[in-house]
């Protein structure tokens, strides 16, 4: 993995951690989930490229 996916990886992670929080705390909100699952996507799009 380069830098560039390791970077993505965890950004990807830590949104994870602060849509997680948000919800927990202030209540589920679909928008905030639905960036989520888009920047996972980019993340998997970015990997996958990298790898081939």
């Amino acid at each position: 993995m380069t830098g560039s996916v390791k970077a993505m990886a965890v950004l990807t992670f830590a949104a994870l951690v602060g849509v997680s929080t948000y919800s927990v705390a202030l209540g589920s909100n679909g928008w905030l989930w639905f960036g989520w699952v888009v920047l996972g996507l980019l993340t998997a799009a970015m990997a996958a490229s990298r790898s081939a």
